[in-house]
């Protein structure tokens, strides 16, 4: 494989890998799969006396290891950039923010106040692209580790050998454990699996994010007192969406709820028990050789009388260290928390906040008697936990559709004898004077002993779940109320109405509008601003502390009107609401609904971040980590850290920039209306085509997505066989299995050569632009990405599984010719052929190409035999399509980002 100097080290790193897999599969005497690793053609892999499931199952663990040495190199390219180059080179990077603020002139205290203000929510949900098993998520960490211990230059020939002996014996156990699941995974799978990011994973992440924020500092010259306290570090916790996003999803039940914030809880402070227990091992500080403060032995006192026997057994247990006497009590108190079973209010820990003053108080005498070292070495890694994971370690997020709460207001209404009970079919008038009677009332329209029907009383046990939760425990578990698809005020006031019914108008729960279609971002200012100017709203404002979140979604936008559309109107709906909030006093902040595709708002954080409108970031940001993306991300220890990093050190950049500075360049808005609009227009031209569902449903493998086991939701909202119905992931997912990709570019090769042709001066503008523009040069990248990862000679296999050749002809001309456009195009506007600036991709697929060939005809093959097959109850029909699902786990491994 010809590679140049540039890419000598990975290539080396990738030849390594796979010895170690064909020493791994010849000492298990698996040699016709050696074989298979070797070749290098769909024919010869035809030729070969190999079962279709292990060529499944060799060639995704293939792509797996490569994506694993990429993300090793990208790791040790940055370690090389801060020893030969300079640490504020690595883009994303807190040095790289520090470097830029020093020369804009921005003090040393500003800069440490944006950091306090900085606040980033990353929210985990599960989908239908995400299979792995934990098993197989711990053993990659595993081998990933391998991989950077053998980057060590002071190894000797012996521990090479170990390391690399150790990395045959990990793939062997690989090799030998069932990778994805083998039934469908029930909601308590998948919240598993974020529990278990969520309380082994990011602990260790948060802490080693701190320490590059902290060194980076002190790297570039800043003042290192001034960032010993973690007080002035950003704000950073967790969200999830698995076992509160109903949307969609009858598996979440009220019960399924109540039962996530009690493991929720309950693995918070597990986390945050073993914490201090680690603590309490390190403070070995004696009385007999350091003199004890009073106020140490006046709290040490007064707790250990607050704990009765508890406390009182605390304090002996180390008779001559009240240093770890006191940490002992903590200990104490915490399990009284945990037990909830004290009657004593200063027994246990009301809330984090509590435990987060018991541990800065001890800093602060820690600090006052000379011990900083020791403060910053054991204090601030648990004073961050707690902040960041609280009792609670992540906020959990209650989604639902607004048709699905329509339907919950009529039945309350049909229950309570009205005879005008058709809410879901009223106007927009209508629903909003009837909510706002409802909610000036000062009684209750529900009762609990009645049963009004499926979704009203689904609605009503869910917000009385959260309620109980909220009176035990308090709020800080508890996320936002999001209603998706809102498309009116009266949807969000229906959310007013069901929380008066259950208490919790008095709380500090945010109802949130999910802005999705194209549509619904353009009304969306208009909706805003109603709902700011509503009574309860400015009623709440105070408890809320005169926030707004606002939720825009990436994907169903970009199902709705193409990837153009879709990106240029959030990034005018973001300018606009903005304003609507300064316009009614609040601070509006953005929840961003991105896969880890780019049709679905995919990317590289810094640059996702640096292409937001001016002033739109507002020192915060809220953002979904989706299915596959969460391993992708955040697996790995040093790719997950660099990835915390550029997403917390974007948003404060992109706060000291709104403060500073204005809007000087003059974009061209006009130019890239129309090139939104006429992107939209060959958008719509062509899943409007008719046959489009029939040659969309043939072309791809939708219809197995909608059997996928990997995924406990269903692909279809309501089940009805339709676009509209169609989840926007599955959608993309089909498309990028196939090859095909459109979602991240159709339209814009139409859109372009339009352009062109009818306003050349207006296209030479964007060509200057590209140049400038970070959002016109991001979102031009992004396309370029997904054409790239088109493959012309697969998709036109694919097609041919449409059995119309005429329909399939129709399809093909319009898909080939708006590829072929937007290809020659997107490098006339840099100025430049991709394959000459995007080495690196073509590189990647260079190693995965004919292995994917291979995969793609085996996914065509048995797609055939499936469908072919029509009887559902035949065994054969499942036996084929399990071995479908691993085909389609095995491509989205070689492709990374499908989902």
């Amino acid at each position: 494989m010809n590679n140049s100097n540039k890419f000598q080290k990975i290539s080396n790193d990738r030849t390594f890998i796979i010895d170690c897999y064909l020493e791994m599969l010849s000492r298990i005497n698996e040699d016709k799969v050696i074989e298979l690793i070797k070749i290098n053609t769909f024919s010869e892999v035809e030729n070969t006396q190999i079962s279709t499931d292990k060529i499944i199952q060799s060639l995704s663990i293939y792509f797996q290891l490569m994506t694993m040495v990429e993300e090793n190199a990208a790791t040790q390219y940055r370690r090389q950039m801060e020893n030969h180059q300079s640490i504020f080179a690595i883009r994303g990077s807190w040095a790289e923010a520090f470097k830029l603020w020093k020369e804009k002139g921005i003090g040393e205290d500003e800069m440490l106040q944006t950091l306090s203000e900085t606040q980033v929510n990353p929210v985990l949900t599960a989908h239908p692209t995400e299979a792995k098993r934990i098993t197989v998520i711990e053993i990659h960490r595993e081998l990933y580790l391998l991989l950077v211990q053998r980057e060590n230059t002071s190894l000797s020939k012996l521990e090479h050998y170990n390391i690399k002996e150790n990395i045959i014996n990990l793939i062997e156990r690989w090799w030998r454990t069932g990778e994805i699941y083998l039934e469908k995974p029930d909601i308590k799978d998948e919240r598993a699996n974020i529990i278990y990011y969520l309380s082994k994973i990011f602990p260790a992440v948060l802490e080693k994010s701190d320490q590059q924020l902290k060194s980076s500092w002190i790297e570039m010259g800043l003042n290192p007192n001034k960032i010993k306290n973690a007080e002035v570090f950003p704000k950073i916790n967790f969200g999830s969406w698995v076992g509160g996003d109903r949307d969609g999803h009858p598996f979440v039940t009220p019960s399924i709820t109540q039962e996530t914030l009690v493991l929720h809880r309950k693995n918070a402070l597990s986390l945050i028990k073993n914490q201090l227990v680690n603590a309490a091992a390190k403070l070995s500080v004696s009385a007999i050789h350091n003199p004890v403060p009073f106020s140490l032995l006046e709290i040490l006192e007064k707790k250990s009388k607050e704990l009765g026997l508890k406390g009182e057994e605390a304090v002996k247990r180390n008779p001559y260290e009240p240093w770890r006497q006191y940490f002992n009590l903590l200990l104490a108190k915490l399990e009284n928390t945990s037990s909830s079973i004290s009657i004593d209010s200063e027994s246990y820990y009301k809330s984090s906040k509590d435990l987060l003053n018991d541990l800065k108080f001890f800093s602060n005498i820690l600090v006052e008697n000379g011990m900083k070292g020791i403060a910053e070495n054991i204090l601030f890694p648990i004073e961050r936990a707690v902040s960041c994971f609280g009792f609670h370690l992540a906020k959990l997020d209650i989604r639902q559709n607004s048709a699905f709460h329509d339907k919950a207001i009529s039945q309350i209404l049909q229950a309570n004898g009205e005879k005008d009970f058709d809410f879901e079919n009223w106007t927009e008038e209508k629903r909003v004077e009837l909510l706002n009677k409802l909610l000036q009332s000062h009684s209750l329209n529900t009762d609990i002993t009645i049963y009004y029907g499926a979704e009203a009383d689904n609605v009503l046990d869910c917000y009385r779940v959260v309620r109980n939760h909220i009176n035990l425990y308090g709020s800080e578990g508890i996320g936002s109320f999001i209603i998706s698809m809102t498309r009116n005020l009266s949807d969000l006031l229906v959310v007013y109405f069901f929380m008066k019914e259950t208490q919790l108008l008095n709380t500090n729960i945010k109802v949130v509008p999910l802005l999705e279609t194209i549509d619904d971002l353009q009304n969306g200012p208009i909706i805003l601003d109603q709902f700011l100017q509503h009574t309860i709203t400015q009623q709440r404002a105070s408890k809320i502390e005169y926030k707004q979140e606002v939720m825009v979604g990436y994907s169903d936008s970009n199902k709705d009107g193409g990837t153009i559309a879709s990106k240029w109107n959030l990034y005018k709906a973001e300018q606009e609401l903005h304003e609507i909030g300064i316009k009614n006093n609040f601070k509006v902040y953005f929840f961003h609904g991105t896969g880890g595709t780019i049709s679905r708002g995919g990317g590289k954080y810094h640059r996702f971040l640096e292409s937001m409108p001016l002033n739109t970031v507002n020192g915060t940001i809220k953002i979904t980590v989706q299915g596959e993306t969460i391993a992708q991300l955040f697996g790995n220890p040093l790719t997950a850290t660099y990835n915390l990093n550029a997403l917390t050190s974007g948003v404060a950049k992109h706060s000291i920039l709104s403060k500073h500075y204005s809007e000087t360049n003059k974009y061209p808005l006009e130019i890239m209306d129309f090139l939104a609009q006429k992107s939209f227009e060959h958008y719509r031209e062509f899943i409007e085509t008719p046959g489009f569902i029939n040659f969309y449903s043939k072309a791809t493998c939708i219809d197995v997505l909608e059997k996928s086991k990997i995924g406990s939701r269903p692909a279809r909202r309501t089940g009805t066989r339709s676009l509209k119905d169609l989840r926007a992931i599955p959608w993309v997912f089909s498309w990028n299995l196939s090859r095909f990709t459109l979602t991240g570019w159709y339209g814009i090769g139409g859109a372009l050569k339009e352009l062109k042709t009818e306003k050349p001066e207006a296209f030479q503008s964007l060509k200057e632009s590209i140049k400038n523009w970070d959002f016109f040069r991001f979102l031009m990248i992004q396309t370029e990405t997904n054409l790239i990862l088109t493959n012309t000679e697969i998709i036109n296999l694919y097609a041919t599984l449409d059995e119309s050749v005429a329909e399939r002809e129709v399809f093909m001309s319009k898909i080939l010719e708006d590829y072929e456009n937007g290809v020659a195009l997107i490098e006339e506007l840099f100025e430049d052929k991709s394959s000459n600036r995007r080495e690196g991709q073509y590189d990647n697929l260079q190693w995965r190409n004919e292995k994917l060939n291979t995969l793609h005809h085996l996914h065509i093959k048995y797609l055939k035999q499936w469908r072919d097959l029509t009887d559902d109850d035949n065994p054969e029909k499942e036996k084929t399509l399990s071995k479908l699902l691993s085909i389609i786990n095995s491509i989205s491994s070689g492709l990374k980002n499908t989902g």
